[in-house]
């Protein structure tokens, strides 16, 4: 490659790029802070080296007022995220100084592009930190002819959104919805995402949106993002499956199905069935459908009625053609392209924290328009029984994180009455709960996964006043990460449910009095507790986390909670505490005020029945790095 007349070195071909020896093409640019370098484009990214430190090491600027660490030198283009002209303004060069001197430089002017990309945090793993590379020429052609070779390298990268449609709750976390999304919109503007935003005006709006919308108007979105918290997602996530996702009603043991009063519901095989063929059967659509009575006045906007349900079939049949049985579903649950994501700007943001590692709008915004990919289980929780003498319908709610009763319920419940608190009001809710210390008669059913070991046979409750003696660690704990092996080998196969499991797996009851009853999907990590409620749960290995908390005293369950907040802390390691994986588990309570928590949202239920979906549904996210 020669150099040109003006002593740049030639560009060549760009439009019809030529390999060599692993590159495109180089040439002589200015960039802003360095100073003139050569920048490569080669197959995967870009690099640069100073003109002036060709044969020599890189320059370290660390020993120079002003500068704190060694100067970038490339970019992948996966960690691209744009390109633009910013055309005719500054450069500002660096003269190599003289040894022991500190960096001069001088401002040119010249056409300029930046690239716009990130950065890892130097400090901490996870936060993302946007970038700008910003590179100059004399002759505007030049940069022209980089920006759009640049650009059909990053429009190479597969998997990167177009279209997308937002949900922005304004009073999520501390009322800051709307800022939130001022502080990442531009992001997806320069990355050439196009955005719907809707600004939720009420409880609700969500769900109502994503249920009435068309499958073929869905089909023209590459995803569906919430603004706001994990109580906003779930009102996402229920408003998309509510009315697509067709499958069984979870396994139960015989018993439980003879005490909830419904043995049809369950002898029908199906609800909203599926043919062999995997296309909806014939069978009436609402048949078995969730349903409540529209004149109760504490009828939650998530549960929607029969008469909803029939309407929501008949109007997307109607606009976007009828279910044929041949072609299946206009859209599919599960869906291999489209995706959910999540802008954080909630009081906890466990499902955020839990597949990026970071609280961090940036960072989540970042992932969502590079494309980023992680599959998540969903559990779908049926209501049998609001109260032991109610005689309702079944109603499906589906959790992407947690499902809690008893010390998880109350706190949500009590916290319900303090909203003017801000995200201050679960602390204070939380408090007045403990010290109320109240414990719950129920039973509990679960499927006993193969590598479940037995569960704890001596009764604790026989033996409050011995000292509570913390079990041994265990020592095969395999924490979820970016990439992590125990996911990718569970999604291998295809995706799964518990009905799956219940012909080779066996039910285990467990009764007594409970100070809380949990079951974990993720981790469920938040600031409050680092490593989450189950530290080694993954995103998508198709198990639930059964966390039973029997009756104990005041100090012994502080012991408990006080583990959660540590960073490898261990709250499981009580005799007092239950810990089985399972993909199903049937609850029973005596109480007729049962109130569960199912991610961050109230849900009353003094019966219910759960199951999880391995991998139901994909996220924009690359999963925790730490």
């Amino acid at each position: 490659m020669e150099r040109s007349g003006d002593g740049s070195l030639g560009i060549g071909d760009i439009s019809n790029p030529q390999f060599y020896e692993g590159s495109v093409v180089s040439s002589n640019l200015y960039m802003d802070h360095v100073g003139e370098v050569i920048l490569t484009l080669n197959s995967d990214g870009l690099s640069w080296k100073s003109v002036d430190n060709i044969g020599n090491q890189e320059l370290d600027s660390s020993s120079c007022l002003g500068f704190a660490s060694r100067v970038e030198s490339e970019i992948k283009f996966s960690n691209v995220y744009a390109v633009e002209s910013i055309n005719w303004g500054l450069i500002h060069e660096y003269i190599l100084p003289s040894p022991g001197d500190c960096f001069l430089g001088h401002n040119s002017e010249m056409y300029r592009f930046v690239v716009h990309g990130f950065q890892k945090s130097k400090t901490r793993h996870s936060p993302w930190i946007l970038s700008e590379y910003i590179f100059g020429h004399k002759d505007p052609q030049t940069c022209q002819t980089w920006v759009g070779q640049i650009s059909a390298s990053v429009r190479m990268e597969v998997g990167r959104p177009k279209n997308l449609l937002v949900f922005v709750h304004p009073l999520s976390g501390k009322r800051s919805g709307r800022r939130t999304w001022e502080t990442v919109a531009p992001i997806f503007s320069r990355a050439k995402v196009t955005t719907k935003v809707i600004v939720t005006q009420r409880a609700g709006h969500a769900f109502d949106m994503m249920t009435s919308i068309t499958d073929m108007e869905l089909n023209s979105y590459d995803g569906v993002i919430a603004v706001g918290g994990d109580g906003f997602f779930n009102e996402i996530l229920n408003g998309l499956l509510s009315l697509r996702h067709k499958a069984p009603y979870p396994p139960a043991p015989t018993e439980f199905m003879r005490s909830v009063g419904n043995n049809d519901n369950y002898s029908k095989k199906r609800r909203f069935g599926f043919s062999s063929n995997g296309g909806p059967s014939d069978q009436d659509a609402n048949e078995g459908a969730p349903e409540s009575s529209h004149q109760n006045e504490d009828h939650d906007p998530l549960l929607p009625t029969s008469e909803a349900i029939t309407s929501g079939l008949s109007n997307f049949r109607t606009k976007a053609g009828p279910c044929n049985t041949d072609q299946g579903p206009l859209f599919p649950i599960p869906n291999e392209w489209f995706r959910l994501g999540i802008i954080p700007s909630g009081s906890t943001d466990a499902i955020v924290i839990s597949t990026t590692g970071t609280r961090d709008p940036i960072t989540s915004a970042l992932q969502i328009v590079l494309g980023k990919r992680v599959y998540l289980d969903i559990a779908q929780v049926v209501k049998w029984k609001t109260s032991s003498s109610s005689t309702d319908a079944p109603s499906v709610r589906y959790a992407a994180s947690f499902a809690g009763y008893g010390f998880y319920g109350d706190v949500i419940k009590e916290s319900e009455n303090y909203r003017w608190m801000g995200p201050k009001r679960y602390d204070y809710a939380g408090t007045k709960v403990f010290l109320k210390h109240r414990s719950y008669e129920a039973e509990i059913a679960f499927l006993e996964a193969k590598t479940e070991s037995p569960m704890p046979k001596k009764n604790f409750l026989e033996n409050l006043t011995r000292r509570v003696r913390k079990l041994p660690e265990n020592p095969e704990k395999v924490i979820c990460r970016v990439n992590c092996i125990i996911c990718n080998e569970a999604m291998k196969p295809s995706h799964t449910h518990a009905n799956d499991a219940a012909t080779d797996s066996r039910w285990v009851h467990s009764k007594g009095r409970y100070l809380s009853v949990g079951a974990a999907i993720i981790s469920c990590r938040n600031e409050k507790a680092p490593d989450g409620l189950v530290a080694d749960a993954h995103l998508a290995d198709g198990f639930m986390h059964l966390i039973l908390i029997k009756d104990c005293p005041r100090t012994f369950y502080l012991w408990h909670l006080t583990q959660l907040t540590r960073k490898g802390g261990s709250p499981l390691n009580f005799e007092f505490v239950e810990h089985h994986k399972t993909k199903a588990f049937t609850f029973s309570a005596s109480s007729d005020k049962s109130v569960w928590n199912l991610d961050g949202e109230l849900f009353q239920a003094c019966q219910l029945s759960a199951q999880v979906f391995q991998g139901l549904i994909s996220l924009f996210a690359s999963g925790p790095e730490v």
